[in-house]
């Protein structure tokens, strides 16, 4: 599932591609992506508007218009911003929902193999409600080792379900939740309010490392994600835990283990070094 560097990787891309560019056609394949608008009115609402801008917000792609309404896009699962000159590629194709032809000949595909995305138009108030409702970015200044302690302290849920929890932190899903949690020597499934000040400094570096680091290789490529070329990120072979679950730890040589006790979610941890 594209997490906070997979959607901050795409948005990127198209806001140096698509800045600027006219929607002259909508074609809408599979309505059941579309959220807020009915295909025709997506069309009306869209069709001769100029992108301002992409950007991400937690693990949403956000494309500014020059109406001032916002097209949001939730990959979830399995979705996809492509760009394409021409048809897309044969194992893209099936899987387009809907496309966006622009005004230099380009299309933007949504590609959503298990449909479970969705692709909303917003009024300005609308998304100011929705990005009120989530959590803070954890590459954002504000985002300190003392807010990331107060976070920890308030709850009683495991470390990793609270990192995991888009209403408090966003943009961290299981891959970047397992792997912060072992740069930080913090067993996942531990209650978050005994985590001390110290540990939760040692947790917010590793977040903020992991992620950045994850950006810089476009992201961890598994299965579905893809950049909005087609490319696929390479971060997963910097993995230290995730998918990794009975190879050695990279720190201190015990085995990984497996786990999916957590909300029937893959959880890696190493029980020699994360207490």
């Amino acid at each position: 599932m594209p997490e906070l560097p997979e959607t901050e990787t795409i948005a990127r891309d198209l806001d140096r591609e698509i800045r600027g560019r006219l929607v002259t056609e909508v074609v809408v394949v599979k309505p059941d992506v579309l959220r807020g608008a009915t295909p025709a009115e997506l069309a009306i609402r869209v069709i001769g508007k100029r992108v301002e801008r992409a950007w991400r917000r937690a693990k949403l792609v956000v494309l500014d218009l020059n109406s001032g309404e916002r097209l949001v896009v939730q990959p979830r699962f399995t979705g996809a911003l492509l760009l394409s000159r021409g048809p897309l590629p044969d194992a893209e194709a099936p899987y387009s929902t809907l496309h966006f032809r622009l005004d230099d000949g380009r299309d933007l595909h949504y590609r959503d193999i298990r449909r479970l995305g969705t692709v909303t138009i917003m009024s300005p108030a609308r998304f100011d409600e929705y990005s009120a409702s989530l959590g803070i970015e954890p590459l954002d200044p504000a985002f300190t080792d003392t807010h990331l302690s107060g976070i920890l302290r308030g709850s009683k849920q495991a470390v990793k379900k609270v990192l995991m929890d888009q209403r408090v932190v966003v943009g961290i899903g299981n891959i970047y939740a397992n792997e912060a949690c072992w740069r930080a020597g913090i067993d996942p499934s531990r209650s978050a309010r005994t985590v001390t000040p110290e540990e939760a400094a040692a947790l917010r570096a590793g977040i903020v490392g992991v992620l950045t680091e994850s950006i810089a290789a476009r992201g961890t490529s598994f299965r579905d994600y893809r950049d909005a070329s087609g490319g696929r990120g390479d971060f997963e072979r910097s993995l230290a835990v995730y998918g990794r679950g009975g190879e050695p730890c990279l720190r201190c040589g015990a085995r990984l283990v497996e786990t999916h006790v957590l909300d029937g979610r893959t959880t890696v941890l190493c029980a020699g070094c994360q207490k």
